[in-house]
């Protein structure tokens, strides 16, 4: 009898537990929901986990073998997943991280990290703010359609 009333609250008990946890219990608490900073004390693993508790469609490129920014752009369009006719510039990578995405119908969210962006002379600052530029043009893009867009970077 015990046992099958402790089985009973239990059971009533996960079925209270919501199955996407809120934002106040991720690493995003807090955070603007469109924004692009360094990725700082967060770590990938909790923020895709973030992201997949939410809802949100996680985005993850590794750029640490990159060299030149055409070597960053295939490793993004590699990585994310971009359609074969990504024509391998910033104006098509924001182009493919916008409009065709917004067309494809409701969107819950993102989050982005671009992790180990190079530092080289073939990769300059300049080349580096660009790419930057190009995320935070897709953050307000998705801020002015109310959808949560948060993308993380680190430098190598």
């Amino acid at each position: 009898m015990k046992r099958d009333l402790f089985l009973t609250m239990e059971r009533d008990a996960e079925m209270d537990t919501p199955l996407r946890r809120e934002i106040n219990d991720t690493p995003l608490k807090g955070m603007r929901s469109n924004i692009v900073q360094s990725i700082r004390a967060f770590r990938v693993q909790d923020l895709q986990d973030s992201a997949s508790s939410l809802g949100q469609h996680f985005l993850y490129a590794n750029l640490a073998n990159a060299q030149s920014k055409q070597d960053v752009l295939d490793m993004i369009a590699q990585q994310f997943l971009l359609p074969a006719h990504f024509g391998k510039n910033f104006d098509a990578l924001y182009d493919c991280m916008t409009d065709p995405v917004h067309k494809s119908g409701a969107q819950p969210g993102f989050v982005v990290v671009l992790e180990q962006i190079p530092a080289n002379a073939k990769f300059d600052k300049e080349a580096r703010e660009q790419l930057l530029d190009i995320f935070r043009d897709t953050s307000d893009y998705w801020a002015d359609r109310k959808i949560p867009f948060r993308c993380f970077y680190s430098f190598l």
